[in-house]
């Protein structure tokens, strides 16, 4: 089940944020960042945010919000995490479907990843799959903590 992101299921949903920042290699968020601040990031300055569960479990979260203003505000931007447990097992695959649809529903027009990090090869394949293309990239853009510089993509794809 797909659902509106509640504080109470940020909290619980937490551990699995602290550590995906903390592990430095798919997000360019700060690896100190606090739970107050991460919440404000992921569920406050969006459109919206979800989580996916199961039962009492969760599974993976995503938000989604406008890319850009005014002109480029027809194109959204969204964030997926997926819980260590659930990872292999379709959880971003459902979670970005579900997102593509509610940006649609939203009067989104296409959907940009701004930083894809190269060496995340599941997510660039998975984004791939679901109709993502490779628009740019950009040199060295990600710190990698074992790979060093690291290349980014930016990925885009129509909705409509």
């Amino acid at each position: 089940m797909i659902r509106i992101m509640t504080q109470s299921d940020f909290q619980r949903f937490w551990p699995t944020f602290k550590a995906v920042i903390e592990q430095q290699e798919t997000y360019a968020f700060d690896p100190d960042m606090s739970q107050q601040a991460a919440y404000a990031l992921w569920c406050e300055k969006v459109d919206c945010a979800y989580v996916m569960v199961e039962g009492d479990e969760i599974l993976g979260s995503y938000y989604l919000k406008a890319n850009a203003m005014g002109p480029s505000n027809h194109i959204c931007n969204c964030g997926y995490m997926v819980t260590t447990q659930a990872r292999g097992k379709g959880v971003a695959r459902t979670l970005c479907e579900h997102s593509q649809n509610e940006a649609k529903a939203r009067g989104y027009l296409a959907m940009q990843f701004n930083s894809v990090v190269a060496s995340n090869q599941v997510a660039v394949q998975l984004w791939q799959r679901l109709g993502y293309q490779i628009i740019g990239t950009i040199p060295k853009a990600y710190r990698h903590p074992r790979l060093g510089f690291t290349d980014s993509h930016i990925m885009y794809k129509w909705l409509d």
